[in-house]
């Protein structure tokens, strides 16, 4: 355990798309162009963010700056610019699996937009929270009708392919059904708040410098 340990702090430090990108490498070589086609083809845009091809090229610069992948070879073409073709180095296959270890492993090791939010949800009132509550549901609401129609239409597709939408499904659920009973407590008045009783609760809870 030791000397796995000692390895994996010399392990670069980890990233979703940088993940994926390895891994796409080592199924064969590539330009971004065909990364970015196949990410999207195969699902990959659902759990890394590749709509914009500049962050492909991002993460395959800090990924050849750290001699993960390495260039391969340009092609030419009359009809686009030339295209540098990348492949894995034996280094980066070792990191890919240490990514996938560290990533499968950790537990809120992420910072997501939405928790963020909930803390600092005294900022609105009461009814303004309800309010961006319920668009929330409605849209994790449409976002499980997608993934359940998508699910549908994989057919025989292997379960091992569909591992990651499960996934998210069974988080959607999870959240819709906490959105819902946050709502009913918006509802009932059981969850309210006013500027005096913040200030109240922020001078007893606030600590004294001195």
């Amino acid at each position: 355990m030791a000397s796995y340990n000692m390895t994996m702090k010399n392990i670069p430090r980890s990233s979703s798309l940088g993940l994926v990108v390895l891994g796409m490498l080592i199924k064969e070589p590539m330009h971004a162009y065909r990364m970015q086609k196949l990410m999207k083809s195969w699902g990959k845009d659902k759990v890394v963010n590749v709509r914009r091809r500049s962050s492909i090229y991002q993460t395959l610069e800090r990924l050849l700056g750290l001699g993960l992948i390495e260039v391969r070879q340009t092609v030419q073409s009359e009809s686009h610019p030339d295209r540098i073709v990348y492949g894995i180095t034996d280094e980066g296959r070792h990191t890919v699996k240490a990514w996938l270890r560290e990533m499968l492993t950790t537990v809120g090791a992420d910072f997501p937009n939405f928790p963020a939010a909930v803390s600092m949800l005294v900022l609105l009132t009461p009814a303004d929270a309800k309010k961006q509550f319920e668009i929330r549901a409605d849209a994790v609401r449409n976002e499980l009708r997608k993934l359940e129609a998508e699910k549908r239409a994989a057919g025989d597709l292997p379960r091992l392919f569909l591992l990651e939408d499960a996934y998210r499904i069974a988080l959607l659920n999870a959240e819709f059904v906490w959105l819902q009973a946050v709502i009913a407590d918006f509802s009932n008045g059981s969850l309210n708040w006013n500027e005096k009783w913040v200030r109240d609760i922020a001078a007893k809870f606030t600590p004294n410098d001195q």
